[in-house]
């Protein structure tokens, strides 16, 4: 196979996996399986004490912590996975193979500074070296140098295989000191190495706001509260945000962001999900080193509380969607005690001061195509002009939510699609819950807490289904990764005063295939590569969801197809197609020097 494949290395075997776990009893028990902590051995845990400056009352965003990452930081192709603590230690986790952990934090050196306030952690090579790294946020209520960013560098394996990292964040120029919820590292140039995103939120309370003042605000930008974009000169990062374009105003409440090639024109777009009545941000890339948000001219309306999103193409037709979470819950009861009364002159005051049609629900964007230079937008009357810069179109979507299913989850933080039944088809996965609800107290209650939410997609409806969790729980971080290399996708959560979910995937009866990218003209792990298999579309990125990344593996279902045809269009320009390759195995695909 692999000499008739250039750039292609098959990773030593075929697997049995879970092709042959499961018979058609499927339907019947839950897809995944909740792991114990004495099985595991993953005993973190995100406790918040509460006192007098450590509340939410100080702190808005008090109860919002903490990340999760999956990845394979030493090369034994294993994911491991690192937790962060808002208030402890966070801590990271060898896989030993089997499901089973061990705490390595200590040894590794990648522990962080003791005390608060700790929030999103992302795994990537940041240095081009071949090896991950990890990066870790900062904010809370605190003085500047105790909210300063930390770079992990990874220096390398010791003789029994441990990772070891050195604290490196002043020398690539990212000991930036604002409040940050996540950074995304990406090539937004595509010059072959990965520039920085970071996104950032203001600690205070949206203020009282008229036209004139929100104009002025937005103008003037604010280096701790307003988001940051870092070009990689050489693994020295430079602050180019205000030259790109992109707003960095106090008005940023930043929860989420999800990085992908949104109009096809094969070069990386930015979704900024934003709490409150701040509008999100949807910056579209002028191939020149600047963005320009165009979401009021692709979205008709957006959600209002927007908390994590992921983009991910649902009905495979190669053309990436966006889901952003709200708070609308499911049950009427619930709808009434949480639903703002319904004021005219606020929603009129906010249209004309910029921050567009937003509404306290989930949406799901479900991108229709490229927009021409000059088409009418979905408001009757209005047109959007080209983007500056030269680059390309955006693109229209029509919002689905409601059609879908997923329009109401409740208090919700993280959302993944993936394939975890290994059909062709994208489903939902979905942390949730919250704590000290205050207008649950009305109904003599504390807590809003929930199991995560499982819905399978039947091609843009989704079915809710049994996720093998029922206690419910105050869920935050999400993570994935295939963490047994079984051919199905588990998934890692993040509550609140307890150790994580860990939830093992059960599978089924379908194909599947695994592709790990090897960059040689575009960055060492392909990120900002589309790649496509048997009509599903995947984009390399080391976006996760809320506070969070993914191992950087691509998993495809594959369902009853035993062999594949993989595309890849590499960030370099390059493409490259590999037919008949056989499904049920981990696909090293290495990005060819020359077309």
């Amino acid at each position: 196979m692999s000499s008739k494949i250039p750039g292609i290395i098959i990773i030593a075997f075929l697997l049995t996996s879970c092709t042959q776990n499961n018979s058609s009893k499927q339907e019947a028990h839950p897809l995944f399986t909740l792991l114990p902590v004495d099985s595991t051995h993953v005993t973190f845990s995100n406790t918040l004490t509460e006192g007098l400056n450590t509340n939410v009352l100080m702190y808005e965003y008090f109860y919002n912590g903490g990340g999760v990452a999956t990845g394979d930081v030493n090369g034994d192709g294993l994911p491991y996975i690192y937790f962060t603590a808002n208030m402890g230690d966070n801590q990271l986790y060898l896989n030993k193979g089997a499901m089973h952990f061990e705490d390595i934090t200590l040894a590794a050196g990648v522990g962080g500074r003791p005390g608060p306030w700790k929030t999103g952690i992302t795994m990537a090579d940041i240095n081009g070296d071949g090896l991950l790294d990890i990066y870790l946020c900062y904010s809370g209520k605190l003085h500047g140098e105790k909210r300063t960013n930390q770079l992990f560098i990874n220096t390398g394996n010791d003789n029994q295989g441990y990772p070891h990292f050195s604290e490196q964040a002043q020398q690539y120029g990212l000991a930036d000191s604002g409040y940050s919820t996540q950074a995304y590292f990406f090539d937004a140039d595509r010059d072959g190495d990965l520039d920085c995103f970071l996104l950032n939120h203001n600690p205070n309370s949206l203020p009282v706001l008229d036209e004139a003042s929100t104009a002025a605000i937005l103008k003037k930008e604010d280096l701790a509260t307003g988001v940051r974009l870092f070009r990689n000169d050489k693994n020295y990062f430079t602050d180019i945000t205000h030259k790109a374009g992109i707003s960095s105003s106090s008005l940023t409440y930043g929860l989420s962001a999800g990085i992908a090639d949104i109009n096809g024109d094969g070069w990386a777009d930015i979704y900024i999900s934003n709490d409150y009545a701040v509008p999100d941000y949807l910056y579209i890339n002028n191939h020149d080193g600047t963005f320009t948000d165009q979401l009021q001219t692709c979205l008709g309306h957006n959600s209002q509380f927007s908390m994590g999103n992921d983009i991910a193409d649902i009905n495979n037709d190669a053309l990436p969607d966006i889901y952003t979470l709200d708070m609308l819950p499911e049950d009427n009861h619930r709808q009434k005690l949480l639903f703002a009364p319904d004021n005219y002159e606020k929603f009129e005051l906010n249209l004309r001061s910029g921050f567009y049609y937003q509404y306290m629900r989930n949406m799901l964007q479900l991108n229709i195509g490229s927009l021409p230079p000059s088409l009418p937008t979905s408001r009757e009357g209005e047109t959007s002009s080209p983007p500056a810069g030269g680059g390309g179109p955006g693109a229209a979507f029509s919002e689905i939510g409601q059609l879908a299913g997923v329009s109401n989850t409740d208090w919700s933080w993280a959302p993944l699609l993936a394939d975890y039944n290994n059909d062709g088809w994208k489903d939902l996965l979905v942390a949730q819950g919250h704590v000290l609800d205050n207008v649950e107290t009305i109904d003599h209650s504390l807590h809003y807490l929930e199991p995560p939410l499982l819905a399978m997609n039947r091609n843009r409806r989704f079915e809710r289904a049994v996720s093998g969790v029922t206690s419910p729980v105050a869920g935050r971080g999400l993570a994935l990764g295939d963490l047994n290399n079984d051919g199905c996708i588990d998934a890692v959560m993040t509550v609140l005063g307890r150790p994580p979910i860990v939830l093992m995937n059960r599978g089924g009866n379908q194909h599947w295939l695994s592709i790990t990218l090897r960059g040689i003209r575009s960055n060492r792990d392909g990120i900002g590569a589309c790649v496509r298999v048997n009509g599903q579309t995947r984009f390399a990125t080391t976006s996760g969801s809320y506070l969070s990344s993914n191992d950087k593996r691509l998993h495809f279902g594959l369902g009853s197809a035993k062999t594949a045809s993989v595309e890849v269009a590499w960030p370099s320009g390059l493409r490259q197609t590999l037919p008949d390759v056989l499904a049920n195995q981990f696909l090293e695909v290495r990005e060819p020097e020359h077309s």
